[in-house]
């Protein structure tokens, strides 16, 4: 299995012949895509879905229903080879995989709930969770987690904790263009101080890099 992190939440996860896209959003440098043999989703929010990636490719994009209809909208053109997973549902867009959840992460009480679901992906004999938004568990073991670790709707220690949650052994940083390198330093220091102690590892990739 190869890992490459992308801007912000995506990932291309590319297994025996096989590759699939996460969350191409803003952040996101179009040829991400290039390639995809499917692309999936998490939720509607722009630095994850940009209607113009989708449009760079023909692979087909799964997605909860709450961002397909904004497809329908946005894009017509990619809705007729859009599919809808519900949360629990296993399905398979080149790589087996799984949606966890439904509800992004509480951003402020009074600000309506979004939908979200993560993946879970099972390459092989490891499993990669993506959780999207959200901070809800996987349900399951899992090799590798793509931990968020920068956001207006959470703190350094919510991240240190849901890693800690999940107990994946090998943690990799998404979600990082909203602080400064500066601040994703104090927070690369925070979870190299709680995370190792457990035996889990954590790394922060630059863009293009391979896990």
């Amino acid at each position: 299995m190869r890992i490459t992190k992308f801007g912000h939440a995506c990932v291309r996860i590319e297994h025996d012949g096989r590759t699939v896209v996460l969350d191409p959003g803003v952040f996101t440098d179009p040829e991400a895509v290039d390639g995809a043999d499917a692309v999936l989703i998490t939720h509607e929010h722009p630095d994850h879905y940009l209607p113009d990636h989708l449009r760079r490719t023909d692979a087909p994009v799964f997605t909860i229903d709450a961002v397909a209809a904004r497809i329908r909208e946005d894009a017509p053109d990619v809705f007729e080879r859009t599919t809808v997973v519900a949360p629990g549902e296993s399905f398979y867009p080149g790589i087996p995989a799984r949606a966890v959840g439904e509800l992004h992460a509480v951003i402020h009480p009074e600000f309506p709930r979004f939908h979200n679901s993560g993946y879970v992906l099972t390459a092989g004999e490891e499993k990669v969770f993506h959780p999207g938004d959200a901070l809800t568990p996987p349900g399951e073991a899992v090799d590798v987690l793509l931990v968020p670790v920068s956001a207006p709707w959470m703190r350094a220690s919510e991240a240190i904790e849901f890693a800690r949650a999940v107990k994946a052994p090998r943690n990799l940083a998404i979600h990082d263009r909203v602080y400064s390198e500066a601040g994703l330093g104090i927070v690369d220091g925070h979870m190299n101080v709680f995370l190792p102690k457990e035996g889990l590892s954590y790394v922060r990739l630059a863009d293009g890099a391979d896990l």
